[in-house]
């Protein structure tokens, strides 16, 4: 028991306690601070408001599947300008709090014809990530930069389409920082598929594998005793060490690129490829599958959309054509199917972040949703419209990437435009 002296500022300390509580984090890279698709903030909206979340700032943009990310203060978004007879690829910087455009740098780049087409809206895909005062962005055709987050100036550049034998691809996987190292999945030649450089200087450390670019972003994790880093090419599951670039293990898996899009998801000593299930050895870097028996590559793949969540002991997935499935973690029996958070058509996404306990489910409708996912089924507690989605696939317009959640907001992007919606439960 304690109690507060009555002196002028009890008061205030006393209202101030509450929202020491609460917590706020920013979204520096694809899925998140931890790369993991977790929301860590407290004191969100349990409810959206009747008539929306309440949009704090809008601002237009150009083409691109990037995510925004968010950091120090900063919102930064990766677009293009595709006017004939140039296109543009472009690195924004906006104010997180009132949206001001603070700096923009563009660069030339070489689109074919067919990338000028309104249908197409293309642009980058990779989602940059914000580290140590730096942005490092990678754009369609390889052009990697890193800049200063506070003023966009470049620090340093490389041509990786030149460094590397790299052509333009549908996919772009969102680079990540370990340590010192900017690792790229690149699809390089020679044995270059993917690639740490310094993340002072651009120099490179070490290059791997001689596979194929997919659109599934890699990820670094913890297991068997060693830092391993998770790459699906077309050709394979591989762990490589981080620091080295050597194979821990590799495990055979020919998905086409266009499939192989989901990031890997890591809990537990499981890891989960698309809708391959691995269990890690616990005593060395090693793995043998888990589920499914069937080596068919349509019982391997849930989403060519989505990434799935894994919570306790249950994985909840979207389908490519618009369900949402819970199934045992361990063994792989789907438990429920819900038809009832997008419309089911092909193309259908739905992007899954856990958060407390509820998870914020984003569709390809520009919807968010929040609510409980268990074992017992999708129990729906609310949902609002933050966009309208602007590429058009399969006769209807869709919203596919994925927004962040940070400082209490939601930043979504479209082809035309870039949200920032209040999640806070309290102004």
């Amino acid at each position: 028991m304690f109690c507060i002296a009555k002196t002028p500022w009890a008061a205030p300390l006393v209202l101030l306690l509450p929202l020491a509580a609460l917590r706020a984090e920013d979204w520096p890279q694809w899925r998140g601070p931890n790369r993991d698709g977790v929301c860590g903030e407290t004191g969100l909206l349990e409810s959206f408001p009747t008539g929306g979340l309440k949009v704090r700032w809008s601002v237009p943009v150009g083409w691109g599947f990037s995510s925004p990310v968010v950091a120090q203060g900063r919102v930064i978004l990766a677009d293009s300008e595709v006017v004939k007879p140039k296109a543009k690829e472009c690195v924004h910087c906006y104010d997180e709090k009132t949206g001001q455009a603070l700096w923009t740098h563009r660069y030339d780049v070489a689109y074919e014809d067919w990338a000028f087409d309104p249908t197409q809206e293309i642009g980058p895909v990779a989602t940059p990530i914000v580290h140590s005062g730096k942005v490092y962005a990678l754009g369609r055709l390889g052009h990697l930069l890193c800049l200063d987050v506070q003023k966009g100036e470049v620090l340093w550049q490389r041509n990786l389409e030149k460094d590397y034998k790299i052509a333009f691809a549908p996919g772009a996987p969102s680079p990540l920082i370990e340590g010192n190292l900017l690792i790229l999945f690149i699809g390089g030649k020679p044995d270059a598929c993917v690639i740490a450089l310094d993340k002072d200087t651009g120099k490179e450390v070490w290059k791997a594998l001689d596979e194929s670019l997919t659109f599934s972003s890699p990820i670094v994790i913890s297991a068997g005793g060693k830092k391993q880093l998770i790459v699906w090419t077309m050709e394979s599951v591989t762990s490589l060490d981080p620091a080295s670039g050597e194979t821990w293990w590799r495990q055979r898996l020919l998905t086409s690129a266009d499939y192989a899009v989901s990031t890997p998801v890591f809990q537990k000593n499981r890891l989960l490829i698309g809708g391959l299930m691995f269990q890690l050895d616990s005593d060395k870097p090693a793995a043998k599958v888990l589920w499914p028996e069937s080596k068919a590559p349509a019982r391997r793949i849930f989403s060519h959309t989505s990434t799935a969540l894994l919570r306790d002991d249950c994985l909840f997935s979207a389908k490519s054509t618009g369900e949402l499935i819970c199934l045992d973690a361990n063994s792989g029996k789907q438990i429920w199917e819900s038809t009832k958070v997008t419309d089911l058509k092909s193309g259908a996404s739905i992007h899954l972040t856990s958060c407390g306990d509820s998870v914020l489910l984003y569709t390809d409708k520009g919807e968010l949703i929040r609510a409980q996912l268990t074992a017992q089924g999708f129990k729906e507690t609310s949902r609002a419209t933050v966009l309208e989605p602007t590429f058009p696939f399969a006769g209807r317009k869709v919203a596919w990437p994925a927004p962040a959640y940070a400082n209490r907001h939601i930043f979504a992007r479209s082809g035309k435009e870039l949200v920032c919606a209040s999640l806070a439960a309290e102004p």
